[in-house]
């Protein structure tokens, strides 16, 4: 590899890639241009570079048939990475799928989306392990040509990685990306990344070219200055199309340049043209293999003898045209070469060499898409069939299932032009529809999976006799019920339950898991209609039939939903034992999915109940037991790390919780990475931590979605209260609560509308202060209407038989004592009632409120009482590093004068023996100068220092006096003065 020309610039921000790796901050480079502009070049030399610098490098291909093959680049890294990363592999089982000899298998109960969760989890984990020993580069040339999966994966590794040592450098051909290339999406999403950097690829100068002609080997005489230029400007600015030129017009005898051929491709062909017709044979065969072909496929595809093949393949590579690439096989020294070649073919010279391929990897294991690509490409349609229907379920145990649905699909487009369909497939053409309906929901496509699982209930009959038919009638409308549940629309939601009861009222009462299954699933559908009565009858009867069909999974599954019912008719002890059962069953039966979602319910409840130490300890099992399995960032997954946090949040245990919140992506482009974000806000507000920008930055795209933006929003709400931003406190308020407010508020809303309560109190002592009774009580008017919504979401009308918890109960106190506080009714019951409804574990609401109740104590005059209330407020502020709390706590004291640190300690002086004119002020008369130079009036003073009027005037007489002043306005330009 020559010395690399012209791309100094490009190299520079690579290698600043590979440094900001190197120190912790993961990073990822998109390299674009296009095809022939030295990209591959360009990333050969970061590769260097960073295995000079001790990185560990992977590097992985996309082919171009790769888009029905998935992971190809990530299955191509690992096959070629150092022996040493090995052990890392082998520890996660999941990885094995992408190796040619591995056997782990993704069953089938995967399809909820877990097999391709594992497989992104144990990716980034391998990866995040890698880095500890040694930074990590990983390479991944042409994603132009990248399957779904692989995009998917991609776009997941930049997004979670952000302390690791991991670089990760694609590249991609520009002008390749037509306006619906799927790539683009994909670019356009990454680039909202900080992490993420584009460096795109220009025509070389005419300078760089012309030294890299001057460079190119096996030229014997030096260039002309005339030849120089000629090649030049032909190439444009493409170092391989320039280096084509020259080796053309070398191989010609004609210097000139005027004679070669006009285009790329017929340049490249009147090379390939030179070689001996073994060689083209040759190039032929692996032009149709693709990519990286292999020297034993190839060999046999092109029909020479052993002798005549080796010498035609080193002919080819002395020619420039093949280079070695691992053990085991060849690729071409430029993907244009090898799309000329293929391009060129005979349309029956194509047909033959496909067929032939097909034939050759027919008994190959992990083949099928291949198979099926050449299958379909020599018009072989039950090969191409048979193949698809294969590649499927290849892509199935890859946990692909972007592309197992596309070959499923394929397969079902094939059925009515094969004889004998369903013995070749070995399945009914009911039963492929639903494997590819199950992969389409599972790779997130629930639309199209609706739209084939109601077409597959037109292919069985109504009645169905044989026993194969009536088992694929219940699973299809089971599962059509199932993903119609996932939609918005109020109308998927009826016609779910419709065909729910079809569905158990058809299938036959045998005992059998599916109609267990559909049993289960009708009763979901009867509790989102909030028919809980009939909804707790059939989980029952759904747990029977699990139980006599001898389904542990099902079982546990229907046992789940039972816990659900139970807490929507307020038996949250029954719910309890329930869920813990579930967990025990599923675990048992190793149905990973069914144990998260019940592990996840009961940390919920517990939270909910207040059993904070409960909680925790179920979230932190729970997300153990989804990390050990991959599934750390799967829905539950997800879940149980948020409940987790909360819990310790709540508990008062906030350095876990931060170190929890950390790990909550900020740059966020999903909704489960938005959803955890939000929850960060808790602990980054209430420490006033700078991160709250830069979180809500990101997480305004997300505020269409209801539980981001209520959860977001409400605690943002929070956060302008704390900088007396009451506008922007009500604002983010307001939002939150409309985001609960479809169909009926629930008791969500509760703590969202106490923050706008307090907001409005605030605002309205702030217009009683400045003389605006009329403003003060149109700010009670309007928190009247606040109350209301609190005390309607406390009913929860959806589920009339809910039960608040305390943390429930604790905001609708607070709620009532805000309303209080507004309507200058403040007193401390209300707010000791607040304290008794949280309880002692809610550690930093307690606080919270102890500051409100000090406050109340004040205005009632009972101030030892106020003293003990807020040092223990104090104390509490301080151990968790609750600065803003911390700050209104130093407020209210100094306003108060409750701190002893505060107490009068007589007159300061400033200067040597005391000669400022502020020296003789006592500690309140300066709190109250302060004021006057802020421009209060006595009644505002008043307010803010807990004094009357009255008493706010003697001290200004005083400090008149004292000053010399003759006014207000020159007390206030002598504290400016004095910098009081």
């Amino acid at each position: 590899m020559g010395t690399l020309v012209g791309r100094d610039a490009e190299l520079a921000r690579l290698r600043g890639l590979l440094h900001d790796a190197a120190e912790g901050r993961a990073v990822t480079g998109l390299v674009g241009g296009d095809a022939g502009i030295g990209k591959s070049r360009l990333v050969a030399e970061a590769m260097q570079i960073a295995e000079r610098d001790g990185f560990t490098v992977l590097c992985g291909q996309c082919a171009e048939i790769g888009d029905s093959v998935p992971y190809l680049p990530f299955a191509d890294a690992l096959r070629a990475a150092p022996p040493r990363i090995e052990k890392a592999v082998k520890a996660r089982p999941v990885l094995s799928r992408l190796l040619p000899d591995g056997d782990g298998q993704a069953e089938e109960a995967d399809w909820a989306g877990l097999a391709r969760q594992q497989m992104f989890g144990a990716v980034l984990s391998l990866l995040s392990e890698l880095a500890v020993e040694s930074p990590v580069l990983l390479v991944i040339e042409d994603l132009h040509w990248a399957d779904a999966t692989t995009r998917h994966l991609v776009t997941f590794l930049a997004r979670m990685l952000h302390r690791e040592r991991v670089a990760i450098i694609g590249t991609y051909r520009t002008d390749d990306l037509h306006r619906r290339h799927p790539l683009r999406a994909v670019i356009a999403e990454l680039l909202r990344l900080p992490m993420v950097a584009l460096v795109e690829l220009g025509p070389l100068p005419a300078a760089a070219l012309a030294e890299i002609l001057s460079d190119v080997p096996n030229v014997s005489a030096p260039l002309s200055a005339a030849t120089v230029n000629s090649l030049v400007e032909r190439a444009e600015g493409n170092a391989y199309y320039a280096e084509e030129l020259l080796t053309a017009s070398w191989c010609a005898e004609d210097t000139t340049g005027r004679t070669l051929p006009t285009g790329l491709a017929e340049l490249l062909l009147s090379r390939v043209e030179r070689v001996s017709d073994a060689a083209q044979r040759v190039l032929r065969a692996a032009a149709v293999a693709g990519g990286s072909a292999g020297d034993d496929l190839v060999r046999a595809a092109s029909g020479l003898a052993d002798d005549a093949y080796e010498e035609a393949v080193r002919e080819a590579a002395g020619q420039q045209l093949l280079a070695p690439d691992g053990p085991a096989g060849f690729r071409f020294r430029h993907a244009l070469l090898r799309e000329a070649i293929y391009g060129d073919l005979m349309p029956g010279e194509r047909t033959r060499l496909h067929a032939k391929l097909a034939s050759l990897l027919a008994g190959v294991p992990g083949a099928a898409a291949e198979l099926a690509h050449h299958y379909m490409a020599s018009h072989d349609i039950p090969g191409a069939f048979a193949a698809s229907v294969r590649a499927g379920t290849e892509a199935s145990r890859l946990g692909a299932p972007a592309e197992a649905h596309r070959h499923y699909d394929m397969a079902l487009e094939l059925w009515a032009r094969v004889d004998d369909a369903e013995r070749i497939a070995g399945s009914s053409r009911g039963k492929l529809g639903l494997k590819s309906a199950l992969a389409a929901a599972a790779s997130g496509d629930v639309p199209r999976a609706v739209h084939l699982l109601r077409r597959i209930r037109g292919w069985v009959p109504d009645e169905p006799e044989a026993a194969e038919d009536v088992e694929l009638r219940c699973r299809v409308g089971e599962r059509l019920a199932y993903h119609l549940l996932q939609g918005e629309s109020s109308q998927w939601y009826i016609e779910a339950l419709e065909v729910a009861k079809a569905t158990v009222r058809e299938t036959p009462n045998e005992p059998t898991w599916y109609r267990a299954r559909a049993m289960a699933t009708y009763a979901i559908a009867l509790m989102a209609a909030h028919r809980y009565d009939d909804a707790r009858d059939w989980a029952n009867r759904a747990r029977e039939a699990a139980l006599a069909a001898g389904s542990t999974s099902m079982e546990a599954d229907a046992l789940a939903t039972t816990g659900q019912l139970a807490l929507r008719t307020g038996s949250s002890g029954e719910a309890i034992g329930m869920f813990t059962a579930a967990i025990e069953q599923a675990g048992a039966a190793g149905s990973i999915g069914v144990r998260l979602r019940a592990a996840y319910h009961l940390a919920a409840e517990h939270l909910s109940r207040g059993d904070l130490a409960e909680a925790a300890e179920v979230a932190h099992r729970g997300a153990e037991w989804a990390e050990a399995e991959g599934l750390g960032l799967a829905p539950f997954g997800l879940d149980l790390q948020h409940l987790h946090f909360q819990a310790h949040f709540a508990d008062g245990c906030w350095d876990h919780a931060q170190e929890l919140a950390d790990g909550f992506p900020i740059r966020v482009t999903r909704q489960a990475e938005a959803l955890l974000s939000a929850m960060a806000l808790f602990v980054d507000v209430a420490r006033g931590n700078p991160a709250v920008g830069e979180r809500r930055t990101w997480l305004e795209p997300f505020w269409n979605d209801i539980f981001v933006a209520y959860i977001a929003r409400g605690i943002l709400a929070e956060h302008a209260l704390w900088q007396g931003d009451y506008e922007g406190a009500l604002a983010e308020a307001g939002a939150a609560i409309d985001a609960d407010a479809w169909p009926a508020h629930s008791p969500s809303v509760i703590r969202v509308t106490a923050i706008a309560l307090g907001a409005r109190a605030d605002r309205a002592e702030r217009l009683r202060a400045a003389g605006d009774p009329a403003g003060a009580d149109a700010e009670a008017a309007a928190g009247e209407a606040l109350l209301a919504v609190a005390r309607e979401g406390a009913s929860f009308p959806a589920r009339p038989g809910a039960v608040l918890g305390p943390e429930g109960r604790g905001w609708l106190a607070r709620c009532e004592a805000e309303y209080a506080r507004l309507t200058r009714s403040n007193s401390p019951g209300a707010w000791e009632k607040v304290l008794a409804e949280f309880g002692p574990g809610f550690v930093y609401e307690t606080a919270r409120t102890q500051w409100r109740l000090a406050e109340a104590l004040v205005e009632a005059g009972r101030r030892d009482e106020a003293i003990g209330v807020w040092r223990a407020a104090h104390d509490t502020a301080s151990r968790l590093g609750a600065a803003p709390l911390g700050a209104a706590l130093a407020d209210l004291a100094r306003r108060a004068r409750l701190d002893p640190a505060h107490e009068n300690r007589g007159g300061h002086g400033n200067g040597a023996g005391g000669t400022s004119p502020l020296a003789a002020l006592t500690d309140r008369e300066r709190e109250v100068l302060s004021l006057i130079a802020k421009g209060k009036s006595n009644r505002e003073i008043g307010t803010e220092l807990f004094i009357t009027p009255k008493t706010a005037s003697v001290h200004v007489s005083n400090i008149l006096a004292k000053l010399g002043a003759a006014s207000r306005t020159e007390a206030a330009a002598i504290a400016y003065r004095e910098g009081s």
